[in-house]
């Protein structure tokens, strides 16, 4: 039989563990609030800017080009991977490393050299017990990264592109889609050449103006006038667009923590009523078969003493 002070102690224990749950979750839904208002704000200016990069590159092709834009040979990678500081935020950390893991193995199968940098003390920890070497390790960037910080970071990159250093930047995170959707990804930052053109809804434009990808969709082209120059709005027009990209990874990156640790910490909280409710129910029984072994005892001594 279960020893009532105990269960007190222990009922006790898991209220106080309830009351510390329910206020990180109240915690993740402010930040989760505050890092989607700004995920939300750079959306519409990353997919404008990344439009606008695709129509020049797409309408200037064999004209005018940027280094940033063209793919080469891989002969050496480099691999970015932003997890969280902090634990208690479900699979998140997880899934993020699972997929950074196959991107390494990709790499070391192929038999290409990378570089791995890491942002976030999670991943930093995981790697450090896998063993593999860290060229960079970063763990300033929190539930809201500045936009200068990313730019020094993304600035290295293309400098290290542009030099040959490194002949693709890899970036493993969590993508935000929607507050019910979240998917870790490794995506290509450089070289830009991933830039796709969406369609457009509107007025219809004639046939010739537009021409069919292999997937069937239809990529619009715009005519632009450039005033000084093309090249000179395309050289300043795409290192911007790279470090846009990169913000937006760590944008969706935060909001996602948020939700993960949001939705870990309601859980946590669920299922901690839950165990107060049977702790309570082993209480009352514990309880009350103590009660009625006193009676049964005092009964028994009653009718012994007759």
């Amino acid at each position: 039989m279960a020893n009532l002070r105990a269960l007190v102690k222990r009922r006790k224990a898991v209220r106080n563990i309830r009351k510390i749950t329910r206020t990180m979750e109240l915690i993740a839904t402010t930040r989760f609030q505050r890092a989607l208002k700004r995920a939300l704000e750079a959306d519409a200016y990353t997919r404008k800017i990344a439009e606008i990069t695709a129509d020049l590159s797409h309408n200037l092709s064999g004209e005018i080009s940027h280094p940033l834009l063209v793919s080469r040979p891989v002969r050496k990678g480099l691999l970015l991977v932003i997890t969280a500081n902090r634990g208690l935020c479900g699979g998140y950390n997880a899934s993020i490393l699972r997929e950074a893991q196959a991107a390494i193995q990709r790499y070391q199968q192929q038999g290409i050299p990378f570089e791995l940098e890491v942002a976030g003390k999670r991943g930093i920890t995981f790697f450090r017990f896998q063993r593999l070497e860290r060229s960079r390790e970063y763990t300033h960037f929190e539930d809201r990264p500045a936009f200068a910080e990313v730019e020094v970071l993304a600035s290295r990159y293309i400098e290290l592109y542009s030099t040959a250093a490194v002949d693709e930047v890899k970036v493993a995170y969590m993508k935000f889609h929607n507050a019910a959707r979240q998917e870790a990804v490794v995506e290509t930052l450089l070289p830009l050449g991933s830039l796709t053109i969406e369609s457009r809804r509107g007025t219809p434009v004639p046939p010739t103006a537009a021409s069919t990808s292999p997937s069937g969709s239809t990529r619009w082209r715009i005519d632009y006038e450039f005033l000084p120059d093309a090249q000179e709005i395309l050289a300043e027009l795409v290192p911007t667009a790279c470090k846009v990209r990169l913000f937006k990874c760590f944008l969706d990156a935060a909001v996602s923590e948020q939700i993960a640790r949001r939705i870990a910490m309601k859980a946590a909280t669920e299922n901690a009523g839950e165990l107060i409710k049977e702790i309570t129910r082993l209480y009352n029984r514990t309880r009350q078969a103590n009660i009625t072994r006193e009676i049964t005892e005092l009964i028994t001594s009653a009718e012994a003493l007759k």
